[in-house]
C-alpha cells in the first residue's frame, strides 16, 4: 500500500493549504486500485487520524497489508502495527533524499551527496548500509546523519529484498502519477469555497482514471515481472519470528 498527501487551498474563512491523503494498493498480481481519499489537519496527522483511515480499509475488505510505503506521516507507522501487526512500514526513499536530506544542504553540494548516499540505499544488506552511512555521514554531516538516524528503522526495510523488489518497495512514486492529476485539475480552480468541494473534485479525477488499465504504468510492469520472486521471499522464515505467506 503506497499512501502520500497532495496539499489543496481551502478557503474556510481564510484561504489555506489542506492536506488530502490518497492510498493506492497493489495485490501481488499487480492490480492496483486507489483505495480512498481522506482530509487531514496538517503536520503529518495524528496516530489517531491514521489508526480510523486503517481501521476503516480494514472494515471496507483489506484483510492483509505486506508494506506500506510512505513519507514521514508520524503517526501512521504505530497505527499500522495496531491494524495490521504483520505490515512493515517503509519510507520512501526519494522524499527522505529530495525533500529532507537536501534541506541541509547548499544546492551546489547536492549532485555530490546524492552520489555519497548510493552506497547506502544499493547496498546489498542492512550491515552494509549501516557500514556506508557511517563512513560518509556519521560525523562529518551530523545534522543529516542525525536525519537518517531518526529514519533508519523505516528506512532500510526494502533491504531484505531483491534488487528487482526494491524499485518498486523502496519509493512512493507509484502513487505520485495520481496526485499529478490531483495538481493539474486543483490548480485550475485555484481554491476551494470548502473541504467537501476540494474532495469532490479529487473524487472526480479518480473516477475519470482509465478503468479497463489499458495504458502503460511501469510500476505494473516491475511488479508483474517480479510476483513469484516476492511470493517466494514472503515464504521465507522471517527473522522476526512472523508466519511466512502460505
Amino acid at each position: 500500500m503506497f499512501i502520500d498527501a497532495i496539499y489543496v487551498k481551502v478557503r474556510d474563512g481564510q484561504v489555506a493549504n489542506r492536506p488530502f491523503h490518497a492510498a493506492i494498493g497493489v495485490d501481488l498480481a499487480a492490480h492496483k486500485d486507489v483505495l480512498g481519499l481522506w482530509a487531514g489537519t496538517g503536520g503529518g496527522e495524528s496516530s489517531k487520524f491514521w489508526l480510523h483511515v486503517l481501521t476503516e480499509l480494514k472494515n471496507r475488505g483489506v484483510t492483509d497489508v505486506f508494506f506500506v510505503v510512505c513519507d514521514g506521516l508520524k503517526g501512521l507507522p504505530d497505527s499500522v502495527g495496531a491494524v495490521f501487526p504483520q505490515a512493515v512500514v517503509q519510507t520512501c526513499i526519494i522524499h527522505l533524499i529530495r525533500r529532507n536530506t537536501f534541506r541541509y544542504a547548499s544546492k551546489k553540494y547536492w549532485g555530490q551527496i546524492a552520489v555519497d548516499l548510493k552506497p547506502i540505499y544499493r547496498a546489498p544488506c542492512r550491515e552494509a548500509a549501516w557500514a556506508a552511512f557511517e563512513e560518509k555521514w556519521g560525523k562529518s554531516h551530523p545534522a543529516i546523519g542525525q536525519l537518517w538516524r531518526n529514519a533508519w528503522e523505516q528506512f532500510v526495510p526494502f533491504l531484505d529484498y531483491d534488487a528487482e523488489i526494491r524499485t518498486v518497495l523502496y519509493s512512493a512514486n507509484a502513487i505520485e502519477s495520481l496526485n499529478a492529476r490531483y495538481r493539474r485539475a486543483v490548480t485550475v480552480r485555484g481554491h476551494f469555497p470548502t473541504e467537501q468541494a476540494a474532495l469532490k473534485c479529487l473524487y472526480l479525477v479518480t473516477r475519470s482514471l482509465d478503468p479497463k488499465g489499458t495504458r502503460p504504468d511501469t510500476m505494473d510492469h516491475a511488479l508483474e515481472a517480479s510476483t513469484e520472486r516476492f511470493r517466494d521471499h514472503l515464504r521465507r522464515p522471517d527473522a522476526q519470528g512472523r508466519e511466512p505467506l502460505r
